[in-house]
């Protein structure tokens, strides 16, 4: 009789932890919930997919071609034909514009994939680890953080001028320069989360429940390093972006023929272009500066909505 009475109370218990499962929702749900409650950070965000799905379909209806010259429409003003105007060869701005988009977007997200999964797994093992190898890793983030990251750059964008890259290779090539470079800052930030963490109750219980380091460590550790690794993610994306349109704009990251909004600008080289012909380079001004500001006001967004402790009041 008393063992039937506590079975019948145990699968009460159950039921009753289930249905609190099912009523609540989600973490990812309640960050998602709070991200909407914030209307300036869903604006960046609404802002930045018209960007992104714009600079893909736009090519794509405008009548004019990349690579279409046309000597009699040299540095022409906007106008109905040409809607941003020519450039020095008579191509139409609005479409390198949009093609120009294409190549700076998908550099800002494939240097963040590769510097974020880069940070994060150093990091991880670093603070996990410790030891030795955290000593190593963590002297070597700080070696290449301590190194100017502009002028290594710009020693970095020489060097593969010199070498002779093709300018699709080179696109390539400025996404493995600007990775390596922006590693570190992720792999001290996810190290310090996981020493802290690992010190906390949760983990201290894992250890008595006797789970295995495996468990441990991609089932309880590393999901709550996550919040840290999207906003870092976002950052990336407009540090990768800055950074590769100063070194097109300086000629040593991406080159013409292929379009990138720093090289777009490099077009405006004298003040009669920069006094006279505006429509050269405040158009890809306009959009680095969106993007970037954007990018930025998302991830701040994001930041409050996954880590509720460092939540603003959102109104």
């Amino acid at each position: 009789m008393l063992n039937s009475l506590f079975s019948t109370q145990r699968r009460l218990r159950k039921a009753e932890i289930q249905a609190l499962a099912q009523a609540a929702p989600s973490p990812w749900r309640q960050a998602w919930q709070r991200l909407k409650r914030n209307r300036l950070a869903m604006l960046c965000l609404a802002l930045l997919a018209v960007m992104a799905l714009w600079c893909v379909l736009g090519p794509l209806w405008s009548p004019w071609r990349n690579d279409a010259t046309d000597a009699l429409m040299i540095n022409k003003a906007p106008s109905a034909a040409h809607w941003l105007g020519t450039d020095f060869l008579g191509r139409d701005i609005y479409t390198r514009l949009l093609l120009a988009g294409r190549i700076s977007l998908i550099v800002g997200l494939l240097t963040m994939l590769l510097s974020v999964t880069l940070g994060y797994l150093l990091g991880a093992l670093s603070g996990y680890v410790g030891g030795v190898t955290d000593k190593l890793i963590m002297r070597f983030a700080d070696l290449v953080m301590t190194i100017p990251s502009l002028p290594l750059l710009i020693v970095m964008g020489a060097m593969l001028s010199e070498l002779d890259f093709s300018a699709d290779a080179r696109v390539y090539m400025v996404i493995i320069m600007l990775s390596l470079l922006e590693w570190p800052k992720l792999a001290r930030l996810v190290r310090g989360q996981i020493l802290s963490l690992r010190e906390r109750d949760f983990m201290q219980a894992t250890k008595v429940l006797g789970l295995s380091a495996r468990r441990r460590l991609f089932g309880h550790l590393l999901p709550n390093t996550v919040p840290i690794l999207v906003v870092m993610a976002t950052m990336a994306v407009a540090n990768a972006i800055l950074s590769e349109s100063a070194l097109s704009y300086l000629g040593l990251g991406v080159v013409p023929p292929t379009p990138s909004w720093g090289n777009m600008m490099d077009a405006a080289n004298s003040l009669i272009d920069f006094q006279r012909r505006p429509w050269l380079w405040m158009p890809p001004g306009v959009a680095i500066l969106l993007t970037v500001i954007a990018i930025n006001v998302l991830g701040d967004g994001l930041r409050d909505a996954l880590d509720p402790k460092m939540q603003r009041r959102i109104k």
